[in-house]
């Protein structure tokens, strides 16, 4: 199994806070030195490496001598704004002693919710990639808000996986993988060696939150091994204070956690789809439509029966069944207040009721997506 990983050409790790920032008393400059003596390890046998870090708000607390991570949003962007300026230096610096170029890439949820600046972002990494460059990607905790953050970086490492197409995502944390307990807690707890990234049971023994400088924990890992799954990545949680860990990884060896994709890649339209965080609004369909979603057609007027929020021709929406489920989403064809007037209509009945018709389904069937299969 551990063969998946070992042939992956591209590879997104993910480096938590504790990890870098010696468990938030400063900057971890030995480990920070290592992961790039690994990745240039990496670069040498021919693999591409994107790096999410975390680390900028942990940085930027011991710069500005706060012992508590904040909790109000301005509080967090200052000290992401201080922090990154060390982190970035930090990187640049080490990468440059092994003859690799480093770039810093900052994302929000709003770069991969909109199509276009999802594509652009998706351009800009590959081209970094080909170029031979290190791009250091962190979520841009100086702007970011509650309603766009990612809310953890393991999030945005199955998210920067999925949108480049990477092969493997490899986690490196502050434990030696996923265990069946809590080691914390449970003297009993054993390591679970390899497992199904889609195997739900995984949630349910995650545990929660890590500790108050890591956003995430073990279950945030264990979703975004999920999401990283959507795009056929499959996902090694390993602990990264084992010498040598993330080459030992990459190179197939027998440790940490290795969750195993099993489905067909999404095709990337369907995929940038599956993968938002957020959507626009949504609609309410009937046992008609969901059979007809289910079996590759498109949603058109005369299935749905009731519009839900505000939105945009071309947003992102939510289709429900009949108990509120959402079964899949897609690109909206019609704004919200154009959707509620054809709500149960046939499609030969919108000019009349609109006065035009850009389309007869209101989502096409190749802007669509499946989120819960019959």
């Amino acid at each position: 199994m551990r063969k998946v990983i070992a042939d992956a050409k591209r590879i997104v790790v993910k480096v938590g806070s504790a990890l870098v920032t010696n468990n938030g008393t400063g900057l971890a400059t030995d480990f920070i030195a290592d992961c790039a003596h690994q990745i240039s390890v990496l670069h040498q046998s021919g693999r591409q490496v994107l790096l999410v870090s975390s680390g900028a708000i942990a940085a930027g607390m011991q710069r500005l001598g706060w012992a508590k991570r904040p909790h109000a949003i301005h509080a967090l962007q200052a000290a992401a704004a201080v922090g990154q300026m060390g982190l970035t230096q930090a990187y640049e610096t080490v990468f440059a002693e092994h003859g690799l170029k480093s770039a810093q890439v900052l994302l929000t949820h709003e770069d991969l919710a909109d199509r276009r600046r999802y594509l652009n972002a998706r351009s800009t990494l590959n081209t970094l990639l080909e170029l031979g460059v290190v791009p250091i990607i962190n979520e841009n905790d100086t702007v970011v808000t509650d309603e766009i953050r990612f809310g953890d970086n393991d999030t945005l490492g199955a998210l920067v996986a999925n949108l480049t197409e990477a092969e493997a995502l490899i986690i490196l944390t502050d434990q030696q993988g996923l265990y069946s307990a809590d080691p914390r807690l449970d003297p009993q707890a054993t390591l679970i060696a390899e497992g199904d990234a889609e195997d739900r049971h995984y949630e349910t023994i995650a545990g929660g939150a890590g500790s108050g400088i890591s956003k995430g924990g073990m279950i945030t890992k264990v979703l975004a091994a999920q999401r990283a799954a959507r795009s056929g990545a499959h996902t090694l949680i390993v602990g990264g204070r084992e010498t040598g860990a993330l080459v030992r990884a990459a190179n197939g060896e027998n440790i940490g956690t290795c969750l195993k994709a099993h489905q067909t890649p999404l095709a990337a339209r369907k995929q940038w789809l599956a993968d938002h965080l957020r959507v626009a609004g949504a609609l309410r369909i009937d046992a008609g439509a969901v059979d007809a979603l289910r079996n590759g057609k498109s949603l058109l007027p005369i299935g749905i029966r009731e519009v839900q929020g505000e939105f945009e021709r071309g947003a992102v929406i939510a289709c429900l069944d009949a108990d509120g489920k959402e079964i899949a989403r897609g690109l909206a064809n019609y704004a919200s207040a154009e959707a509620s007037k054809i709500v149960g209509r046939p499609s030969q009945e919108i000019e009349a009721l609109l006065g035009y018709m850009d389309e007869s389904e209101l989502i096409h069937r190749d802007n669509l997506v499946l989120t819960q299969k019959a």
